[in-house]
C-alpha cells in the first residue's frame, strides 16, 4: 500500500474539515520530529518558541507568520485531540448547511481574531503588565466553527453520549461562559483567546444574515496563492502530451464507454456524501463535459 499516495488523495478529494485536520496532524509530527532531532543533537527545540504566538507586539514584527502558524500548532497530544475532536464534530455540522469555502474562512479569520483578542489583552489589561505568554492551539478556531454554527442552527440538536440531548445554542453558550469564568482561574490567555474566536463566529453569520459573507475575500486570496504556488511547480517541471488513441473496434468502444459511465456513477455517489465541494478539478470537468453530451 503506498501510504504516501493515499494521503495525497484523501487530501485532495477530502472535505475542508479532513484538510484542516490533516494540516494540524502534519504539523504536530513536524514539529515533534524536530523535537527528537534536537534531543538527540543535545538542544531544545526551537519550533513551538518559532510558530507560536507571542503577546507582545514587537516580537509579532519579527515573526509575522505566527498569527496564522500557532492555530495548527500543538505539543502535547491530549491537546491535538481534544481540538481535532472538536473540529471534526462542529466542523460536519458547519457543512450540513454551508460550505467548506466558508467553514475555512471562519476557521483562519476565528483565529486570527482571536489572536488580536489575546494581544491586546497582554497590552491592555493591568493584571498581564509584568508577564509575557505564548499562544498555540487550534482552540480560538474551533470556538469561532461552533459558535458560526450554533447561530446560524441554533435549534438543531445533538446527542451527547450520557449525558442527554441539547440544542446546539445551548453548547456553545456553556462553552463560551466556561472560557469566561476560567480566565481568572487557569490559562487566561487561552480562554481569552477563545472569546475571539467566538465572537468572529458569530460575527461572520450574522454578517451572512444580511447577504454579505464577509471571508469570501480571504478565501480568494488564498486561492491566488496556491493557483501561484501550483503553477509555478507545474512551470518547473517538464511537460508531457499524451494523444489519446481511437478506439478500433465496437467492443473496445464499448469498453471506453463503460469505464466513462462508472467513473460518472463514482463521482455522483461522491456528490451524495460529501457534497459537490468535495469533487477533485478533473472530477468536476469529467461531470460537465458529460453534461454537455
Amino acid at each position: 500500500m503506498d501510504i504516501i499516495s493515499d494521503i495525497k488523495r484523501t487530501f485532495k478529494e477530502g472535505s475542508a474539515v479532513t484538510r484542516l485536520i490533516y494540516v494540524n496532524i502534519g504539523m504536530f509530527l513536524l514539529v515533534s520530529i524536530a523535537g527528537v532531532v534536537f534531543y538527540l543533537a543535545g538542544r531544545s527545540n526551537i519550533l513551538p518558541f518559532i510558530l507560536s504566538l507571542p503577546s507582545d507586539f514587537a516580537a509579532i514584527l519579527k515573526r509575522p507568520w505566527t498569527p496564522i502558524s500557532y492555530m495548527f500548532l500543538h505539543t502535547g497530544f491530549i491537546h491535538l485531540f481534544f481540538n481535532l475532536l472538536g473540529l471534526y464534530w462542529f466542523g460536519k455540522l458547519f457543512l450540513y448547511r454551508l460550505d467548506g469555502d466558508k467553514l475555512l474562512s471562519v476557521y483562519l479569520l476565528g483565529g486570527i481574531s482571536g489572536a488580536a483578542f489575546y494581544v491586546l489583552a497582554f497590552n491592555l489589561f493591568p493584571v498581564f503588565q509584568s508577564t509575557s505568554g505564548l499562544l498555540l492551539g487550534a482552540s480560538a478556531s474551533v470556538y469561532a466553527i461552533l459558535v458560526a454554527i450554533a447561530y446560524y442552527d441554533p435549534n438543531n440538536q445533538i446527542n451527547l453520549s450520557f449525558i442527554g440531548t441539547f440544542r446546539l445554542k445551548y453548547i456553545a453558550l456553556f462553552y463560551v461562559l466556561l472560557s469566561v469564568i476560567l480566565i481568572s482561574s487557569s490559562n487566561p490567555g487561552g480562554n481569552i483567546a477563545h472569546l475571539g474566536g467566538a465572537f468572529w463566529g458569530w460575527f461572520y453569520i450574522y454578517q451572512l444574515g444580511k447577504g454579505k459573507d464577509i471571508g469570501s475575500g480571504f478565501v480568494r486570496f488564498l486561492d491566488k496563492i496556491a493557483m501561484w504556488f501550483k503553477d509555478s511547480f507545474k512551470a518547473g517541471s517538464k511537460m508531457k502530451i499524451t494523444h489519446k488513441q481511437p478506439p478500433r473496434d465496437d467492443r473496445e468502444y464499448n469498453k471506453m464507454k463503460k469505464e466513462e459511465q462508472e467513473e460518472v456513477n463514482r463521482i455522483l455517489e461522491k456528490i451524495g456524501k460529501a457534497g459537490y465541494d468535495s469533487l477533485t478539478k478533473n472530477e468536476k470537468e469529467i461531470l460537465f463535459k458529460q453534461g454537455k453530451k
